[in-house]
This record gives C-alpha cells, sequence and structure tokens, in this order.
C-alpha cells in the first residue's frame, strides 16, 4: 500500500514539475518577444523601409541620446549662420560644438513629435561601423525635428574630386587611394545589406562619402529616406536633379528601391572616382550622352579610357584600371538581377586593390613587365 502511495505521489510530482517547465518555457518566450520591439512586418509595400514600431533587426537595441533643445541651441550660437554648413532632403545642417567638446552634425526641419521618429532613431542609431557615419541622437521640441551625427572633419569625397578641394587633391587621390576609398565605402553599404532584414541606403552619392582627418572614408545619410515618407524624385532643385544621376532605372520609373539599387548607386559613385567628374557630364557640347550612360553603351575599353581623370597621369596598372572600368560597368547595369551584390562589388575592389597594390610596388623596384596607365589598352588592339 505504501507503495502503491508513494509511486502515485512521485508520479504526480513528476507531473507537476514538468507543467512548471512548460509554464517557465512559455514565459519565457513571451517576455523575449515583449523585449525585441521592431518585427519584419513593415506595414510597407517597400521591404528596406524601417520606419516605425515594428521592425525585426539583429541588433542590441540601444537608448538613443535625446538632447535638450537648449544645448543644441548653445552648440550652433543659436543656430547662426556662421554654423550653417549646408542643406539637404532632412534640412538645413549645422555644425555644432557640445559642452563635452564634441562636434557634431545636426540636421533641422520643421516637425511636430513623432514616436515613429523615436523608433527610427533608436534603429539607426544601434547601427555602428567604421566606414559609417554614426547617429547619435535626436531632439523634438517647439514644432521642430533635430538629428544630431557625429561630425567628419574632411568633407565629403565629391568637394575631392570636383568641388572646392580639387586644386590640393592630386597627392590624396592617386589611383590606388581612390581604390581605398571605394572600398571602404564598399564596406560600409555591405554592412547596411547584412542586416536583418537588410537596410537598404536609398540615397547613396559621393557628396554622403566623407572622410576624416585620416582620409578614412564614412557613408553619411543610411537610411535617411526613411525619415522623409513619400517624396517627389525630380523636382526643381538643382540638387535634386543632379542627385537623380545616382538613382537606379528601376526606382526612376517605379519607386523600387532595393540592394541591387543601391548598387546602382554605388557603380555611379565609382565612375565620379574614375572620372574626377559629375556623373551628369555630358560627354562633349555636342553629344547627348552623359558619363553614365556612355558606360552603359560602351563599345570598346579605348572610347572609357577617354574619361579617366587626367590627374592620374599615368600611375596605375592598365590590368588594374580595367578591371576597375569592368566593375563599373557591371555595377550600372539597367537590369537590377545582373547587377552584382554588394558583397561580390567588396569582394572584388579588395582584390583590384591588392593586385594594384603588389604591381605598381614592383615597378618601383624595377620590374619591366607591367603596362603602366600610359599604355592603357594599347596592348589589347
Amino acid at each position: 500500500m505504501s507503495r502503491t502511495l508513494a509511486a502515485i505521489l512521485g508520479g504526480a510530482a513528476g507531473a507537476v514539475a514538468l507543467v512548471g517547465i512548460v509554464i517557465l518555457i512559455i514565459w519565457f518566450c513571451l517576455s523575449h518577444n515583449r523585449s525585441v520591439s521592431r518585427t519584419s512586418e513593415t506595414g510597407s509595400s517597400d521591404p528596406s523601409v524601417q520606419v516605425g514600431r515594428n521592425v525585426g533587426v539583429e541588433l542590441a537595441l540601444r537608448e538613443a541620446r535625446h538632447f535638450e533643445m537648449a544645448e543644441l541651441s548653445l552648440a550652433t550660437k543659436n543656430f547662426s549662420d556662421i554654423s550653417l554648413i549646408g542643406e539637404g532632403k532632412f534640412g538645413e545642417v549645422y555644425k555644432g560644438l557640445l559642452h563635452d567638446g564634441m562636434f557634431v552634425a545636426i540636421k533641422k526641419r520643421f516637425g511636430g513629435p513623432s514616436q515613429d521618429f523615436v523608433d527610427e532613431v533608436r534603429y539607426l542609431s544601434a547601427i555602428e561601423h567604421r566606414n559609417l557615419v554614426t547617429l547619435l541622437g535626436y531632439c523634438q521640441e517647439n514644432g521642430q525635428q533635430f538629428l544630431i551625427y557625429e561630425h567628419i572633419p574632411s568633407g565629403s569625397i565629391s568637394s575631392y574630386l570636383y568641388g572646392t578641394a580639387a586644386q590640393v587633391s592630386q597627392e590624396k587621390l592617386e589611383f590606388k587611394n581612390r581604390l581605398q576609398i571605394a572600398l571602404g565605402a564598399a564596406k560600409g553599404l555591405a554592412h547596411l545589406h547584412t542586416l536583418s532584414p537588410r537596410l537598404v541606403h536609398k540615397d547613396f552619392k559621393t557628396a554622403n562619402v566623407l572622410v576624416d582627418e585620416n582620409f578614412i572614408p564614412k557613408v553619411a545619410d543610411a537610411g535617411l529616406r526613411n525619415f522623409l515618407g513619400r517624396i517627389d524624385i525630380a523636382g526643381p532643385s538643382s540638387q535634386v536633379v543632379a542627385d537623380e544621376i545616382f538613382l537606379a532605372p528601376e526606382v526612376r520609373e517605379f519607386r523600387r528601391f532595393s540592394d541591387k539599387s543601391d548598387v546602382y548607386s554605388f557603380g555611379v559613385f565609382l565612375l565620379e572616382l574614375l572620372s574626377g567628374q559629375e556623373a551628369n557630364t555630358l560627354l562633349s557640347p555636342d553629344s547627348n550622352l552623359n558619363l553614365v550612360e556612355m558606360v552603359q553603351n560602351y563599345q570598346d575599353h579605348s572610347n572609357i579610357s577617354t574619361i579617366i581623370d587626367q590627374r592620374l597621369g599615368n600611375r596605375f596598372t592598365a590590368e588594374g584600371m580595367e578591371e576597375f572600368i569592368q566593375l563599373i560597368i557591371r555595377c550600372v547595369d539597367t537590369s537590377s538581377e545582373r547587377r552584382p551584390s554588394m558583397s561580390y562589388v567588396l569582394m572584388e575592389l579588395d582584390r583590384i586593390l591588392e593586385k594594384e597594390t603588389t604591381l605598381t610596388t614592383l615597378v618601383g623596384e624595377g620590374i619591366p613587365n607591367v603596362i603602366l596607365g600610359s599604355q592603357l589598352f594599347k596592348a589589347s588592339k
């Protein structure tokens, strides 16, 4: 009798323990789901839009810093004209010095308080990479919204290629240096595409590739279009028209942003690195083709070689340059399906840079069998 009772009690205890374990498992799953405040459902037809309360990311989300209006006003001398450094799609951009000695770039626009705005800042500020400009925090006060970024001191690559710093950039923009800049920017952009779900930049252009004091490239404004909602691609602004050259055909026609549309934009960026000119530059006064259209309609390499930045001289190998041009052609393909992924572009740039560095080092040591830029493509004719 006692044995039977013991067996019954033992079975009951086991059942209670099993139920307890099941309850613990259910509780853990529910609490874990609550802790992840963003899921992959965005409620948008564009899978790259990361706005709102429901975006799933494999990031340790941190609380984005909330800045006070008074602190930003003090940092920018009350948003004086002397602190104004530009204007973009989000609004005016000011340089500021915080009380802790940190320089920041502050984007300012009119807009009321919005939880979606805070959620998006929280998501984007959690993305950290050496080749991405960090979003530090935000402010919403007095009918205005502010985005606060780390300040990158040396400006954009566009200023060195064809802007205010173009006259002093020859040493900094040798072919190997341009490859290093392209590689760093590719690392930043490829990192966005590895997030889960992937983040599409949507506004990649040469002006958004900044360089720090060590000339390390950092991609700016990742995800900025997510703050803007539905905006017109074309408009009266000359800057908007200039930026349109970076948009893939499917974006201009159907507004289909994707990782492959980022690749197209990156290809236009590479073309500007190659030519030292804005990509919408016409080939000649009598031509209707711009640089991108020329590459897309190329007939032979000898034509493309005419758009290589003359400041490069012959300080590159024909092999490296030809492979670089081939990569550009693939990136700006009008078909998104034929474009490579950013991971492939990154791998190719790394390979081209390594080979170019090795071959030009050999040339410097007196090895005679490397074709220099002055003989570009002549050997293949």
